[in-house]
Order: structure tokens, then sequence, then C-alpha cells
């Protein structure tokens, strides 16, 4: 399904598409990348939704079939659509992740060994620091230290 859609996405970036499609078509390879990233990690139940979607997305001769010129691509669009709206913040993680994971790569070299538990454990590290500094630059002393 992973290769079909790959192949599919490949056909549609030389099509005439309308921007609604186009814009759909970025955010599929995205999830198309999330679910081939090992490192990711990605939950079961996750993948078998965007595999389900892919594999409607990968079928010519859906609702609409794809070769009508202008719409034949817009039931696909509309279904990549109703996936990403689900899985928005996990694509959004996703996305934050490739970039910690570059990030980390470019600095440590590629035995960097990034994955999802060590992104999640700088996020982690992150948050109790920003919270720390909100505490710190609070302008007024702690409720405790008021009681007192």
């Amino acid at each position: 399904v992973l290769q079909k859609a790959r192949s599919v996405c490949s056909e549609m970036e030389q099509a005439n598409l309308p921007d609604f499609v186009k814009q759909r078509l970025e955010s599929l390879e995205t999830l198309i990348s999330a679910l081939e990233d090992t490192e990711w990690q990605m939950p079961e139940d996750e993948k078998n939704e965007i595999l389900t979607s892919l594999a409607y997305f990968t079928e010519p001769e859906d609702l609409v079939p794809d070769n009508i010129p202008g719409l034949g691509y817009i039931d696909d669009a509309i279904m990549i659509e109703l996936v990403i709206q689900e899985l928005s913040q996990d694509l959004d993680a996703y996305k934050q992740f490739c970039s910690f994971k570059e990030t980390e790569e470019r600095r440590r070299g590629p035995e960097a060994n990034v994955n999802r538990d060590s992104w999640l454990a700088s996020k982690r590290t992150e948050l109790r620091s920003n919270m720390r500094r909100n505490r710190s630059t609070g302008g007024g002393r702690r409720l405790f230290s008021r009681m007192m």
C-alpha cells in the first residue's frame, strides 16, 4: 500500500491539480514518511487507520475515478483531509520530531541514535525548564513563601 501510495503521489505531482488537492498531497507525504520511519514508533492503531485511508487513496476507480480531469482526486483529497484532521496533533509532533532529529544528527553526527523516546525526554526537559523559568520570573513570591 505504501509503495503504491508513493507512486500515486508522484503521478499527482505531475498532474494539473486544484490547490486544495496539492495542499493535501504534502500532508499525505508526511503521513507516509511517519509510517515508514521506524524511529518514530507509530502506534499500531494509528498505522492501521492511515493504511486504510491510503488503500482508498491508491484505488483509481474509487467514488470519483481518478482519470476525470479536475475532479478525479477530489474524493481522495477529502479522505486525506479527514485523516489529517484526526491525526493533526500527531503530524505536528512528527514534524517536531524530524526537526529535533535533524538538529541532533547535525550536532552529534549519525551516531546520535535519535528516536521517539529521546525526543520525548527532550520535550519533557524543555517543559520543566520553561515551568521553572516562568516561576522564577513570575514577579511575585511563591504561594508558600507568602503564607509564612
